[in-house]
């Protein structure tokens, strides 16, 4: 288990009055030492480089404010400027003022900004000071009220491995399955409950369900088991403070005299715990704590100032609450609102494209943004053929950015103040040394993991240095790792570590201590484990060498084993003797799709989605080996070979070689790192980054925007999809590619794409779109800017090429014309993601569309060509 700590500290002594009968201690500068407030420091030299907005957020420090902060607009600074304001111009002491954001990064680079605009650590205008997290400040407060809290001071706070340990114990506790009832699927839950502020009793008093129910009843029993353990979980810390803030007047009212500026970032993210905690410390209180009545030491104009960026909320799947930043001028009647408009990050032509993109939200804050940079290229949106072809053209996209051109050159060196730009990048030059963009100044995103792999390798493949950031590699992440460990068994019997890690996952009643006695008479017998569990009948039951269940869920295990590998002949793997056939029944038949499947339907998780996407992906990745692979290569040196010409290798050897191919990847020969990487990252995880040059790729329908939102009857979860793209594009600085495919493989099998709606959103005067969907040169070393086709994305209109003529047509939407006579209006159709509809109308012509009505899925408006339609009445 862990104990969060932090650098932050309260100075004095914040013990209650009412608790231990002595006053509170406010931090009052010592004995014969100056205060603060006489240090006053000229306002304009602390404002100066300040857009007039920017000195308006600053300088505005009474009554609540609410300050809309775009992407690259300088927020930090606003914030940063506008304590240093309260402390050395308004003379406010140090300890009056809390400032709340989300990560230990953003508190350390914020605390690091004020430290130096307030004179050092050591200074006396940093006494008391606090800068930090959510989590943090409500894990002290916790400790320093403990009792208030209903808790002691030495609680401890369980970590993600602690709480599936209890939560596991509690789901037995309560006769239970794990296989039903997933530990992580429950912690899922639970913390989505405790995000709400919904206790156990609350949340059993909402199920509907047999299955909420029963969660109802293993929440009940973790909370007990937490608090006979003397611990807390990470969510605790917010819901047990906020409980605390609205049920303990004396702890709300001391703390309010403590912090009378509150400040908070990110506040678009905050979830309903965070909005009651920060509301019930600046005094706003009366919705919070649902109280009609004005709160007790402070009136509703309270002094706290958010910051944030509706356009940015992309969290609401865990808990974020985009009407906390929406609503917040009518919690705090009164308010100020400063829009940070000006862009500082990226180019006239991106910021075009994103504002236009946005602007399609109904559930907004209107801004203008806007940047007072000159020039710029165009973005670039390109239709590639499948997704290796999306990967080598992004590498060659890369490397040509990489090595820069004479008109980049020149656009770069006209561009804006070098210095200015460094500044701006937080320390990331945008130039190298030789005029051109160097690996870290790049970046992918895509949004979700289950696309790295073909990046990865077309990056290993063209010796481009790449990481991983804020993500696991794909061969490293669990649901690839435990089914590659089935894999690896059936390869090689003898392989014991494999083996342990695979004999209970998914739960099927094979129990640690059963893993050791099975192991200690394998090394009794000098045999491999899994010999041993082949030796396993029901007399090990009679001599009380294993429990009868044991028995016969090691019994079912071989005979599931011997299933794959036809007890040893490899004659019953599959009908085919297909590689990728192998893998995908080997994921099936273990059990762990079921698994995780399970945990998805019951977390609505997008990482437990994921990794569904991810166990498909390797199905994908054993059809691309198999249909690539090369008997005469060093990996197939032990296949049989006829006559000297390589003959079709043996299913078992050609796992073999793909495990072998798997295990190089982490042993692949290092690029030089000195040289930086580019970064591969999710969406989500590029939130808060920027970079000079940023390809997005995966943008289709089902991917970006996301399944769940294409289905949604809600267009929240679309807009939030929207949401998600602007802040991919906003991270660009200077150059910004968009890819889609025209065909993905999905469980190894090629599938037609629908290009993303969102490209259609883009304003057209700023993309150079290309069609390369038909070229079949390989883009790896060659960049290729050809115009090529007209492509359509999503339902809107059709983009052409830069410098196509207004009269070039492509043959994809020729075909379109002719499918609008096969669904007419009235017919009824099928669709494989939305079910059975009704044609409504159809729009003939090249790019054919149709109005279609859908049982469960509402009505939707899609591209014939691309709709996979099949009529049945």
């Amino acid at each position: 288990m862990q104990h969060e700590s932090s650098s932050d500290a309260f100075a004095g002594d914040l013990t209650p009055s009412w608790l231990s009968g002595t006053p509170v201690r406010v931090e009052p500068p010592e004995s014969g030492e100056e205060s603060p407030r006489h240090e006053r420091v000229d306002v304009d030299a602390l404002t100066k480089g300040l857009t007039e907005p920017q000195k308006a957020a600053v300088v505005t420090t009474e009554g609540p404010v609410l300050v809309l902060a775009a992407a690259g607009s300088g927020k930090t600074r606003v914030i940063t400027r506008r304590i240093a304001y309260l402390v050395n111009v308004l003379g406010i002491p140090p300890w009056q003022v809390l400032a709340l954001t989300f990560t230990n990064k953003a508190a350390g680079e914020m605390r690091e900004r004020v430290t130096h605009l307030l004179g050092g650590e050591g200074s006396r205008q940093m006494r008391g000071l606090t800068v930090t997290t959510f989590h943090s400040l409500c894990a002290r407060l916790l400790r320093r009220y403990a009792i208030a809290a209903g808790l002691k001071e030495d609680f401890s706070i369980y970590d993600s491995g602690d709480q599936a340990s209890l939560v596991k114990k509690v789901i037995e506790a309560c006769q239970f399955s794990t296989a039903n009832f997933p530990p992580r699927s429950v912690l899922s839950a639970i913390s989505n409950a405790k995000n709400q502020l919904l206790g156990p009793s609350e949340y059993a008093a909402r199920a509907m369900d047999f299955s909420s129910r029963n969660i109802a009843k293993i929440y009940a029993g973790y909370e007990k088991a937490l608090r006979g353990a003397n611990a807390v979980d990470f969510d605790d810390l917010l819901m047990l403070t906020a409980k605390m803030l609205k049920e303990k007047a004396e702890v709300r009212d001391e703390l309010r005299e403590r912090w009378q500026y509150v400040m908070v970032d990110e506040y678009q993210d905050t979830n309903k715990a965070q909005f009651v905690i920060a509301s019930l410390i600046a005094g706003e209180g009366a919705r919070a704590s649902g109280s009609t009545a004005a709160p007790e030491g402070r009136p509703t104009g309270a002094n706290i100032c958010v910051v944030g960026d509706p356009d940015q909320a992309i969290y609401g799947w865990r808990g974020a609450d985009i009407s906390n930043i929406l609503d917040f001028e009518q919690h705090y009647p009164g308010c100020k609102t400063i829009p940070l408009g000006e862009n500082f990050r990226s180019t006239a032509p991106i910021l075009a494209v994103a504002d236009t993109l946005i602007r399609n939200n109904k559930r907004r804050k209107h801004k203008d943004l806007f940047t007072k940079k000159a020039g710029g290229d165009a973005v670039e949106a390109i239709l590639c053929r499948d997704e290796r072809h999306e990967a080598r053209l992004v590498t060659g996209w890369l490397r040509k950015v990489h090595e820069g051109s004479t008109e980049e050159t020149k656009y770069r060196s006209t561009a804006g103040n070098a210095e200015d730009l460094k500044s701006i990048s937080s320390g990331t030059s945008v130039l190298g040394h030789s005029g051109t963009f160097p690996w870290k100044d790049m970046a992918v995103f895509y949004r979700t993991n289950a696309l790295s792999r073909v990046l990865e390798e077309a990056f290993r493949e063209a010796n481009i240095p790449y990481t991983i950031a804020r993500g696991t590699a794909f061969y490293d992440r669990e649901e690839v790792k435990n089914a590659v460990g089935y894999l690896r068994v059936v390869a090689n019997a003898a392989d014991d570590v494999s083996l342990e890690r695979v004999i209970n996952t998914p739960a099927r009643g094979i129990s640690d201590a059963t893993v050791d006695k099975l192991q200690l008479e394998a090394t009794r017998a000098g045999v491999p484990l899994l010999e041993i569990c082949r030796r396993v009948d029901p007399s090990w039951a009679a001599a009380d060498m294993l429990n009868a269940r044991a028995v016969g869920s090691v019994q079912k295990f071989v005979q599931t084993y011997d299933m794959w590998t036809g007890a040893g002949t490899f004659l019953g793997a599959t009908v085919s003797g297909s590689l990728a056939d192998l893998v995908d029944r080997v994921i099936k038949e273990s059990g762990i799709e079921d698994m995780y499947r399970k945990q998805a339907a019951q977390s609505k998780s997008e990482t437990d989605e994921e990794r569904l996407d991810n166990l498909a992906e390797l199905v994908s990745s054993a059809r691309q080996f198999e249909l690539e692979y090369d008997p005469s290569s060093d990996a197939a040196m032990d296949v049989p070979t006829r006559g000297g010409a390589a003959a079709t290798p043996p299913l078992l050897a050609l796992l073999r070689a793909y495990l072998e191919s798997i295990a190089l990847v982490a042993d692949a020969d290092a690029v030089d790192p000195s040289q930086g990487s580019v970064t591969l990252m999710t969406l989500h995880a590029a939130k808060g980054l920027e970079f000079p040059a940023v390809a997005m790729v995966g943008m289709e329908e089902g991917l970006l925007p996301h399944s769940r939102a294409v289905t949604s009857p809600s267009d929240a979860e679309m807009e939030e999809e929207r949401r998600l793209c602007f802040v991919g594009i906003t991270r660009a600085m200077q150059r910004l590619l968009m890819t889609a495919a025209k065909y993905r493989t999905m469980r190894g099998t090629p599938e037609r794409t629908i290009p993303s709606r969102f490209l259609a959103e883009l304003p057209q005067q700023h993309l150079r779109v290309s069609d390369q969907s038909d070229t079949f040169a390989d883009l790896g070393a060659e960049w290729d800017e050809g115009r090529g086709e007209d492509v359509e994305f999503g339902a809107g209109r059709p983009m052409r090429p830069a410098g196509a003529s207004s009269g070039s047509a492509s043959s994809g939407g020729r075909a379109a014309a002719g499918m609008a006579g096969q669904f007419p209006a009235g017919c009824t159709v099928r669709h494989p993601q939305f079910g059975i509809g009704t044609v409504k109308s159809v729009s003939p012509g090249a790019q054919a569309r149709a109005v279609i009505e859908f049982r469960e899925a509402g009505t939707k408006t899609l591209v014939l060509e691309y709709a996979r339609l099949t009529r049945v009445g």
